[in-house]
């Protein structure tokens, strides 16, 4: 398996949570509002390590220059119509299975303690919820969420760069606010990339490469409502 980003040993918990901020609407449905925010996700980004900087600036390279219905179709094609890059990390440990609804009631808990309220139909589990709720809710229990899905993670990122995605920078900048993958998280990914999750459907085939609409239960995301840029504070709610 290609190795990913490098570790995060250097990056400030300050910058990990500008990061992640950034990543999360990066990762929403993109609108007219994103374009009018690239001013200031630009003078955000900019001071991070090259580590951060540099494939977050790609990407903004790549919405500044696109037009946003390209932008749109393009996302609609990754996110939506291929499980491989499915943003919900829930799916890739519990798949369709009932242990998922366990799982998602975990993120709301935590969500609940730290004063986030989801919108109605708003999953918590989707990667940009998740990462909202790193930079500006509970840092501490957002980036064990993140790591307990780090195999997810990595498998999304491997995903979109064999797609030559260029959503692909914005998961190595997430990666890299991380520790360095461990070898159990390795096998994992390699385990997902050949068997899929778990599934109570038998005879089906997950990860079949052709495209088909999510299961009903991962509606299509948008950019979590009411986010804002820094300063990064705690128990913000959306």
């Amino acid at each position: 398996m290609r190795r990913g980003p490098a570790a995060a040993a250097q990056v400030r918990p300050t910058e990990a949570a500008t990061a992640r901020q950034a990543a999360s609407l990066l990762l929403g449905y993109p609108e007219q509002e994103l374009l009018e925010r690239l001013p200031l996700l630009r003078a955000v980004v900019a001071p991070l390590p090259a580590a951060l900087a540099g494939p977050l600036g790609r990407f903004l390279d790549h919405v500044e220059t696109t037009p946003l219905e390209q932008q749109q179709a393009e996302y609609v094609e990754v996110f939506d119509l291929r499980r491989r890059c499915c943003l919900y990390l829930t799916y890739y440990a519990h798949g369709d299975t009932r242990k998922r609804g366990m799982a998602l009631l975990k993120f709301k808990h935590l969500y609940s303690r730290a004063g986030m309220v989801l919108d109605d139909g708003e999953l918590p589990d989707h990667l940009a919820v998740v990462l909202e709720f790193t930079a500006l809710g509970d840092a501490r229990r957002g980036e064990r969420l993140l790591t307990e899905h780090r195999a997810g993670l990595e498998l999304i990122r491997l995903s979109l760069q064999d797609r030559r995605s260029p959503y692909a920078h914005v998961l190595q900048a997430v990666c890299a606010t991380l520790p360095a993958v461990r070898a159990e998280d390795r096998e994992a990914v390699l385990r997902l990339a050949a068997q899929g999750p778990p599934s109570e459907d038998v005879g089906l085939d997950p990860y079949g490469e052709a495209s088909f609409a999510p299961p009903e239960h991962m509606p299509v995301p948008s950019i979590p409502p009411g986010a804002k840029m820094l300063p990064v504070t705690s128990g913000a709610t959306p």
